[in-house]
């Protein structure tokens, strides 16, 4: 179940990461409220994914998945560069999840 914790806090940086490109530092509401909530959310998830997982892995993965998704967002909603380098790099970073994951005795 920690495991689905830390990919439900992952996935709730991707929002708050996006949401905080439309608060427009932070003076739009509506924006800034999703942001707020999508932040606490996913450090309610990850606290509590840290609870089993070692931490160290936990923060590393919840890192990765919003850098990722950040740039999947960046990519297909923001018109972000999509060059080959870039993506390969992003591939890199899914090489360590998933490397960290596959180690991990939990």
């Amino acid at each position: 179940m920690a495991w689905l914790y830390l990919v439900i806090a992952g996935l709730f940086e991707v929002i708050w990461a996006t949401s905080l490109k439309y608060t427009e530092g932070f003076t739009k509401l509506i924006p800034s409220i999703i942001t707020i909530v999508g932040m606490v959310i996913s450090f309610y998830f990850l606290s509590t994914a840290i609870k089993t997982l070692p931490m160290g892995t936990a923060y590393a993965i919840w890192t990765g998945i919003g850098a990722i998704g950040a740039v999947l967002v960046g990519i297909i909603v923001f018109n972000e560069p999509k060059d080959a380098m870039r993506l390969v790099f992003v591939g890199c970073i899914l090489i360590g999840i998933v490397g960290l994951k596959v180690t991990s005795s939990e």
